[in-house]
């Protein structure tokens, strides 16, 4: 979520692009004139699962999306939570399925949403109910599934490499099977 910062937060004064020297040369930043405030706009960490239920892959599909775009479970990284911990939480609260294993599949930057994803595969267990945030979600064996050339998709492509499969990947806009 991008939010436009225009005054400073701690006196108010228009913010304007400055250029300053920082640590690797000169950094052009929203920086505050008057208190020398400056916005980093760093990523955000978000949170990924290549969830893995009964055999198969678990592929979602969100409510605000328009089409039949099936993806991996997201979700952001909360204060005082590990990427693992958080990972967990966000499958539990959005299928109410258990990880009973998890492993590091890669990190992945999204620089359209200023994100960095953190992915993992997620072995899971227990009975699937969808969160509101969810309208679908499908299950897919291991050559059915079709990546989208995003940092999701890039990260269901690396976990298929890892288990013996050549990735597959769909146009933008082109409805999954």
């Amino acid at each position: 979520m991008n939010h436009e910062f225009r005054f400073c937060p701690s006196c108010a004064t228009p913010l304007a692009m400055v250029s300053q020297m920082e640590d690797g040369g000169a950094k052009t930043r929203l920086r505050c004139p008057a208190c020398d405030y400056t916005h980093w706009n760093n990523p955000t960490p978000v949170l990924a699962a290549v969830v893995e239920y009964q055999g198969r892959v678990l592929l979602a599909r969100n409510a605000a999306w328009s089409g039949r775009m099936y993806a991996l479970i997201t979700g952001f990284m909360e204060a005082g939570e590990t990427p693992q911990d958080g990972i967990a939480r966000e499958i539990k609260e959005e299928t109410n399925l258990d990880a009973t294993a998890l492993s590091l599949i890669g990190v992945y930057d999204f620089q359209r949403m200023n994100q960095i994803i953190i992915a993992y595969h997620a072995v899971c267990t227990g009975e699937v109910s969808l969160s509101p945030e969810l309208v679908d979600y499908k299950l897919y064996e291991l050559e059915q599934l079709k990546c989208w050339p995003s940092s999701t998709g890039y990260a269901l492509a690396d976990w298929l490499r890892s288990r013996g499969h050549e990735p597959a990947f769909m146009a933008w806009g082109e409805n999954p099977s």
